[in-house]
Parts: C-alpha cells; structure tokens; sequence
C-alpha cells in the first residue's frame, strides 16, 4: 500500500498536470520514436530502439508514480494555516544568520519539495527546525553541510 503524502492546491495542479501531459502527449511521442526505431531493421543492435523503450519504461514509471500520488494524498486546507507558527503551508520569510541573506521558503510536503523554487519539506532539516517557530524566534538546522541558524521574520499563507 502507498504513503499518503501532503499536498498544497498548488503541488495537486501541477501534479495533475504532469499527469496529463505524459499520457496525452508524451506516451504518444515515445510510441513513435519505438515505431521508427524499428523501422530501422535488426532490434538486437538498435540503439534508438533501446533508447526508445527505456524512454517509454521511465515516462510509465512516472506515469504510475503521479497516478498512486493521486490515489493517496491529503490536502492541506490552507484557510485552516495558523499564521502566528510555522506549519505545513506556511511561506516563511527567514534570515540566515550565517549569510546575512534573507530568503523565503514555503513548507511542503516532501512530494513538492523544491528548494531551487522556494519549496521545501517538512522533514528536511531546515523544514524540520523550522515547523512550530513563531515571528523572532531562531531555528536551528542540522544539515549535511553543518549547522544553519535561521530567525523567523515573517509568517504567512
């Protein structure tokens, strides 16, 4: 049985999107790319034949891994977020102590989790520290990279 895993309404759309683009658009591609691959003759020497269907076992593979997604998921009611703590939902605005930078970072479950886009988990050690922190307090983090201390400036939805 799959984990059920959190999602924003945000995290759902793309999800959903994804979904679709792979079976309505990408399966088909793939299934041409196979077609003309083997219009090349002999398959036990074809590379685009095998490129082509380990292209087609990725593209299922992730078609299935969206699909359980969609099967098992919770969504976080965001009109139910508690803007005065860091919860799943929240959009934090930080200040790394270390750096003197400020950054923001909505908490996700890890499903959506991308920390390149201001996305990250709440079990990652940042996520972690930060959940249940109120407006001035300081986080602490201990990442692979070492320990990282962030005050809380701003809470919001």
């Amino acid at each position: 049985m799959s984990k059920t895993i959190t999602l924003t309404a945000e995290g759902l759309k793309k999800i959903e999107k994804e979904l679709e683009l792979l079976t309505t658009v990408t399966r088909k591609e793939v299934a041409e790319k196979i077609k003309i691959a083997r219009s090349f003759g002999d398959l036990s020497e074809n590379s685009e034949y095998d490129e082509a269907k380990n292209e087609q076992a990725r593209v299922e593979a992730r078609i299935s891994e969206l699909e359980s997604m969609l099967k098992n998921y919770t969504l976080i009611d965001e009109s139910n977020i508690d803007s005065t703590k860091v919860n799943l939902g929240s959009k934090v605005r930080l200040l790394d102590k270390e750096l003197k930078e400020e950054i923001t970072y909505t908490i996700v479950g890890k499903a959506e989790a991308d920390p390149m886009n201001g996305t990250i988990s709440n079990d990652s050690p940042v996520g972690k520290a930060l959940i249940g922190k109120k407006v001035g307090q300081t986080a602490t983090a201990e990442t692979p990279a070492g320990e990282l201390k962030f005050k809380i400036l701003e809470i919001s939805k």
